[in-house]
């Protein structure tokens, strides 16, 4: 079954805001999968899940057009609202029922979504909308992000960035248990195509450590504690701002630091049809 969250107009501000998107090497290494198995011309990329449409823009650099689509009217309306890609078109579906003509895609992407979709089904739509050699992107990162700032050993602030996640691990959706992870993998090793690639990779960013606190605020077990005891989230939002501040030995939350995700994903291509 799907699950729906980030729907509210509050969230998607937030996942606008915070909310990192995969960096262009990443997304290189898509294309580059794309070209290799399918060809060139890159008509038509559909980014399913597309929030507030990050990725999406990502892909309007490779592909002629580029359709977006998300569950949320907030997410879509946000997205509409900063669009910076004229060939992007978001438009609202689910995952479950795409859009799109069967065989009209070049590439569907998925970009932190997946795991909340009806996998099976999204996986039937996508085999649909394909064109023959067209390619499917899977991709998401881990929780557990890790931190830099110079001068500041990293064990000490990886080790309060545990204690901040530790609090909020009783609070994971239950089909998520702590990690997506292996939902991907049960769904790499279901895809039934035979061209198919599964990968590691780490992907750095620099940001405010106010924007790594409100990255975390808008993961889905941040959520369900906010929505639950909103004095309680609050109040290890400020703990561990404060913790990271004087480890840092730092005034101001606006302290860049760098943010190593553990991104993994999954590359296949749909066969030619018989």
């Amino acid at each position: 079954m799907a699950h729906r969250l980030f729907e509210g107009k509050e969230h998607a501000e937030a996942y606008l805001r915070f909310r990192v998107s995969p960096s262009d090497h990443l997304i290189q290494q898509v294309v580059d999968f794309v070209e290799k198995k399918k060809g060139r011309p890159f008509d038509l990329a559909l980014d399913v899940g597309c929030g507030s449409g990050q990725g999406s823009t990502l892909l309007a650099k490779h592909f002629a057009s580029v359709v977006a689509t998300d569950i949320s009217p907030a997410q879509i309306e946000m997205a509409v609202a900063h669009a910076s890609m004229p060939n992007v078109t978001y438009k609202l579906s689910t995952a479950e029922e795409l859009p799109l003509a069967a065989g009209s895609v070049d590439l569907v992407t998925a970009m932190s979504a997946f795991h909340w979709f009806d996998r099976p089904r999204f996986l039937q739509e996508a085999h649909r909308v394909l064109k023959p050699h067209g390619c499917l992107a899977l991709l998401n990162y881990t929780l557990d992000m890790e931190l830099s700032h110079e001068g500041c050993p990293s064990d000490t602030l990886n080790a309060i960035c545990e204690e901040f996640y530790a609090a909020l691990r009783p609070h994971f959706s239950p089909h998520l248990r702590t990690t997506s992870k292996p939902l991907y993998k049960e769904s790499y090793e279901a895809i039934p195509y035979p061209h198919k690639e599964w990968h590691d990779e780490r992907v750095r960013r620099t940001v405010p450590l106010s924007g790594f606190i409100g990255m975390v605020e808008t993961f889905s077990n941040y959520r369900a504690l906010l929505k639950k005891d909103p004095k309680t989230a609050r109040r290890l939002s400020s703990i561990t701002t404060h913790k990271l501040m004087t480890a840092m030995k730092v005034t101001s939350p606006e302290t860049e630091v760098v943010v190593n995700l553990k991104y993994f994903y999954v590359l296949a291509c749909k066969p030619a049809e018989d």
